[in-house]
């Protein structure tokens, strides 16, 4: 039998009833199932091991001996299965002569220049994803520049939460729930000074309403 040759990415799902492998992309991770392939030699054994249980004594040595014939002959089965599943598979995956691994070519795979998306990643793909990022850049500056902060009273002490009742006070002036007044009346939030109604203060000229 010829030395096999695939990926190592694969997981056996083999049984006593037959063989099955699972064969997985090696950057992606995504792959392909085999399919399913029955074992000749697993029958023999299911009847031998009846046997050894029912009437013990020379079957149940029987059954042993059966069970090393079959997997001998199971392990000559699985390699040929093995082969057979690869040969199923591999047409859907090629190996990166750059870096030597087995991609699908599905994903992971750039035909244009014969090489994995690791070594010689899709063009097209990134450059939407590198408009993508600057457009993401761009907004995040934009926002930047607009001054969100022209209606706020950045002064004054700032009350989250109302000291009489509890509610959020929503930057107001008063409490929105118990119009409990949210700062010191007459006083300049800034120097302290008295302010009176005045909507300016006059020692520091602070604007107060």
């Amino acid at each position: 039998m010829p030395l096999i040759k695939f990926v190592r990415n694969y997981r056996d799902l083999s049984t006593d009833r037959g063989f099955q492998f699972e064969f997985f992309c090696d950057i992606c991770e995504n792959g392909y199932q085999s399919s399913f392939q029955a074992s000749k030699s697993g029958s023999i054994n299911d009847a031998l091991d009846i046997a050894g249980g029912v009437l013990g004594g020379i079957f149940s040595k029987a059954s042993h001996v059966g069970d090393k014939v079959h997997s001998a002959r199971w392990e000559k089965e699985h390699d040929q299965a093995f082969i057979t599943a690869i040969e199923e598979v591999k047409g859907h995956f090629k190996q990166c002569p750059r870096c030597g691994k087995w991609v699908c070519l599905d994903i992971c795979w750039n035909e244009d220049r014969g090489l994995c998306v690791e070594c010689a990643p899709k063009l097209a793909g990134e450059i939407a994803h590198a408009q993508s990022q600057a457009t993401l850049e761009q907004i995040s500056e934009k926002v930047k520049e607009k001054d969100w902060t022209k209606d706020l009273n950045l002064e004054a002490p700032a009350v989250a939460v109302c000291p009489n009742c509890g509610a959020d006070t929503k930057g107001a002036k008063f409490c929105p729930e118990c119009g409990t007044p949210l700062r010191q009346a007459g006083k300049c939030p800034r120097c302290g000074a008295d302010t009176g109604n005045a909507k300016f203060c006059p020692e520091c000229g602070l604007k107060l309403t």
